[in-house]
Formats: structure tokens, C-alpha cells, sequence
């Protein structure tokens, strides 16, 4: 697998990286406002965008797709241990 992929737009450049049976991590480097706007398209469980390292243990961690299912940690983490349930009452 090639490490630096060339790609003549960005459409081409987010169907490359969404073109894979993975998606726990993904990076994005460039002009905030449009690395924001790739970030959003991308098929990725977290994406870092103008930074080499996006863990925090804030952070919900996980990935899509065969890079798992669910979230580790953050509040959304918790949320794998909780069960739901909807009550109706009477007015």
C-alpha cells in the first residue's frame, strides 16, 4: 500500500479514502474551514484535522465500518452500558 496517493480534487481524494473496508482514523490537512467540510465527508470513526495526534480521553474513540462498532470513552462511551426504555403514562 502506497503511504502518499496523488488525486486531482477533492471529490477524488474523499472517494479514495472512503473506498476501503476500514474506517477507524482518518487525517485531514488544509485551510480550516475546507479540511472541516472533507472531515464531515469522510467514513471514518474520528478525524483529526490539522493535527498529528486526536486521543484525548474526553473523546469518544472508535471506528465504522470493520474498524469496530460502538464507542470507548467521552460520555458517549457509557452509553454501550446503558439500556433504554420509554415510559407512557397518563395524562
Amino acid at each position: 500500500m502506497t503511504a502518499v496517493v496523488r488525486y486531482e480534487d477533492v471529490d477524488e481524494a474523499v472517494r479514495m479514502a472512503n473506498d476501503t473496508v476500514h474506517g477507524l482514523m482518518a487525517y485531514v490537512f488544509g485551510e480550516e474551514r475546507e479540511a472541516v467540510a472533507v472531515a464531515r465527508r469522510l467514513e471514518a470513526g474520528m478525524v483529526a484535522v490539522n493535527r498529528g495526534v486526536v486521543s484525548d480521553p474526553a473523546a469518544p474513540f472508535g471506528g465504522v465500518k470493520q474498524s469496530g462498532l460502538g464507542r470507548e470513552g467521552g460520555s458517549e462511551g457509557i452509553l454501550e452500558f446503558l439500556e433504554e426504555k420509554y415510559l407512557a403514562l397518563t395524562a
